[in-house]
């Protein structure tokens, strides 16, 4: 989801490209944040904004892209990144829901299992 600008409370808004200046609220960054000085939206977008906003035409994956003369630059895999962080911090339910769209949107593939693995020592 984006990013709350501490400054003015507001988050980004997801676009094709990062916004060129601090007053700009768009980033095409996932999880990003509107400008130093922007106005922002009110509540955060999340990922299914990302996707309608940001991820067409093979553009923003997996780094993002950034408008002309901005402050707030792409670093490579950004958008990649982003996304595998948020995955890992799912709890257990989570990461079974997501596993389980995965698995839907897998065409003309099988998924056999998913499952977590789970070890315990004992030392005596």
């Amino acid at each position: 989801m984006t990013q709350e600008n501490g400054s003015s409370g507001k988050h980004g808004v997801y676009a094709m490209k990062t916004g060129a200046s601090a007053s700009n609220n768009e980033t095409s960054i996932c999880g990003g944040k509107c400008g130093s000085s922007g106005s922002g939206a009110n509540s955060p977008e999340y990922l299914k904004e990302f996707i309608e906003k940001t991820l067409k035409d093979g553009k923003n994956w997996p780094t993002s892209t950034e408008g002309a003369d901005t402050t707030r630059k792409s670093t490579t895999n950004d958008n990649a990144d982003a996304v595998a962080k948020d995955l890992v911090a799912l709890n257990s339910d989570e990461k079974t829901i997501v596993a389980g769209l995965l698995a839907k949107t897998i065409e003309g593939g099988e998924v056999v299992e998913i499952r977590v693995v789970s070890s315990t020592f004992v030392s005596i």
